[in-house]
């Protein structure tokens, strides 16, 4: 069977579980449309958490950055990991036990302030839409590919099954979804690893392979042929790093400070009982996520490995089929400069003729490794799967903001559930829309989209929210200012290093200030969103006693009372 036939069984068969599972689950009420009713079992939201937190990023683009990128790439690991870590045990025990759906409902609540509310809406909604719209692209990708489809089209039947399942069943279809697509998209990315492990080298466990020595009886190590094979052809050797040791710290920071602040990742350890619940389900998805941040650096090996191979100083009339199908989607393309009928992939700028897509190196290597159509489709199916369950969470982000923290707490605090309920749905029919726009003309590969969002989460969540937990005196003129200029500061940084905005031409890499990327540049907002709010709470008055001791309250252990008899 062809692998477009498998494509449409696997992916078939997969939606119509998720939507299924979204009619089953559908929201009744306005608390199991924000947090599935706060009943949800350590080991659901554990593997939920999971699934919205492996995002198209994790699952599409981390692989194919380090894949040409090399030992850089590791920043992505770092910082990904070491920020999960960081959220579940600094910050998911103290939100859950103040008891608030949003982050801008603890944002406003903390400080005793509609306008620190709504800028921290402001805030979620620009971190969500830039963080959903790599979702978007990642879903584009596997439709065009393996559906044979234009992008934009693969964007749209993407966001009208995000929709459906999204507005019909809330944080409580979304969870359980959540729980499926965590099943599907780890099985997805294992077993193409597992056969490319055992091909190349023998071992079936491809976090050992990719150290291993090949299987074609030479004693050579697989990173040592990678690292062969890039130097020939003028790349730096995959095991050595280029960029500035302050921008590989800038990056994992701004990844580790941003995990800290997403939104859809926070709202998640309010969808169990109690607190108990949200420090297992925080270490049962960190488990799971291990999984596949440990397989991801032998599937970059392998796919960079066979994509050489294969490719170059080939004649392109004799290239097979994977190539050209991924030509079509323009995601890979071939220059013939020479008109020699060679592909010259080289790093030389000039001499190179092949422009590869990062995204497309997890979903390409089954095809490269000619591996079983049934696999190539699994891994479409596992795609969709990392896309759409992050996209979900983070449209119900957006919709919950928009109808609970904006019309219920300052526009219309008189609406009814049944109101509330009707203006989530439509938030998030228009977040879908939205998110399909950025989608269709996203900021650059997924990836990168999403670390911008990683850094605005950084520049404006953060501060806040560990000086609201941790400093009882942090006042509101404090925090609003900080999320004002973190955010602001960030975006400018962005438009004109990422974007290009202000300039006729994108300025080059020498021009980033203190030699530090946009994406790491989240690191910088954040000290100067710190450094503003603390300088500005100094000038001005101290929180009411009451805010000072709810502050307190919540840093105490449960049962501390008790035990202490105070």
């Amino acid at each position: 069977m062809s692998v477009q036939n498998w494509t449409y069984i696997l992916v078939g068969v997969t939606f119509a579980l998720y939507i299924g599972i979204a009619i089953w689950s559908r929201a009744g009420s306005t608390r199991e449309f924000y947090v599935a009713g706060g009943g949800v079992s350590p080991l659901a939201n554990g593997m939920a958490t999971a699934a919205d937190w492996m995002s198209a990023a994790s699952f599409i683009s981390m692989a194919g950055i380090i894949s040409f990128a090399g030992y850089d790439g590791a920043v992505y690991l770092m910082g990904w990991t070491g920020g999960y870590v960081l959220l579940a045990l600094l910050l998911a025990p103290y939100l859950r036990k103040f008891g608030k759906f949003t982050v801008p409902d603890f944002i406003g609540d903390r400080y005793y302030s509609k306008t620190a509310r709504i800028v921290a809406v402001f805030c979620a909604l620009i971190v969500s839409f830039t963080y959903v719209a790599g979702q978007m692209r990642g879903v584009g990708i596997v439709f065009s590919r393996f559906l044979e489809v234009d992008i934009n089209t693969g964007v749209i039947l993407g966001m009208l099954i995000v929709l459906f399942y999204a507005v019909l069943g809330g944080m409580k279809g979304i969870t359980y979804t959540q729980v499926a697509q965590y099943c599907v998209l780890i099985f997805a990315f294992m077993v193409p690893a597992i056969f490319i492990s055992l091909q190349m080298t023998g071992n079936p466990v491809p976090q050992l392979g990719f150290g291993s020595q090949l299987a074609d009886g030479s004693g050579t190590y697989l990173l040592d042929k990678l690292d062969g094979l890039s130097t020939e052809l003028g790349f730096a050797e995959y095991t050595q790093g280029s960029k500035s040791l302050i921008d590989v710290f800038a990056i994992t920071l701004a990844l580790m400070v941003g995990t800290a602040g997403l939104p859809h990742v926070i709202v998640r350890f309010f969808t169990v009982k109690n607190v108990k619940d949200a420090r297992k389900s925080a270490g049962i998805a960190l488990l799971l996520i291990v999984i596949l941040y440990t397989t991801a650096p032998a599937v970059s090996v392998f796919a960079r490995t066979n994509l050489i191979e294969t490719v170059s100083n080939k004649e392109y009339a004799n290239v097979p089929e994977w190539f050209k199908k991924w030509e079509t989607t323009g995601l890979i393309v071939f220059d013939d400069k020479n008109n020699d009928g060679l592909i010259q992939y080289v790093a030389n700028k000039d001499q190179n003729e092949l422009t590869v897509d990062n995204d497309i190196m997890v979903l390409a290597n089954p095809e490269i490794a000619k591996l079983p159509n049934w696999v190539i489709a699994l891994v479409a199916a596992g795609g969709l799967a990392a896309a759409l369950s992050t996209a979900a969470g983070l449209l119900l982000v957006i919709s919950s903001s928009v109808s609970h923290d904006l019309i219920k707490k300052i526009i219309n605090p008189k609406i009814s559930e049944k109101g509330e309920l009707i203006a989530a749905r439509l938030s998030a029919v228009g977040a879908v829309c939205v998110a399909g726009y950025f989608g269709i003309n996203p900021p650059g590969f997924v990836a990168a989209v999403v670390a911008l969002a990683f850094g605005l989460a950084a520049a404006s969540f953060f501060p806040a929210i560990i000086l609201g937990i941790f400093y009882k005196k942090m006042n509101k003129e404090g925090a609003i200012a900080g999320m004002v200029v973190g955010i602001v500061s960030m975006l400018f940084y962005m438009m004109k290093y990422k974007l290009g905005w202000f300039d006729e031409v994108l300025p080059d890499k020498s021009e980033w200030w203190f030699g530090i990327s946009p994406e790491g540049f989240g690191s910088i907002a954040m000290i100067l969103n710190f450094v503003v709010s603390i300088t500005i709470m100094k000038f001005t008055p101290e929180p009411p006693k009451n805010v000072q001791a709810m502050v307190e309250k919540i840093r105490i252990p449960s049962g501390a009372t008790k035990a202490t008899g105070h």
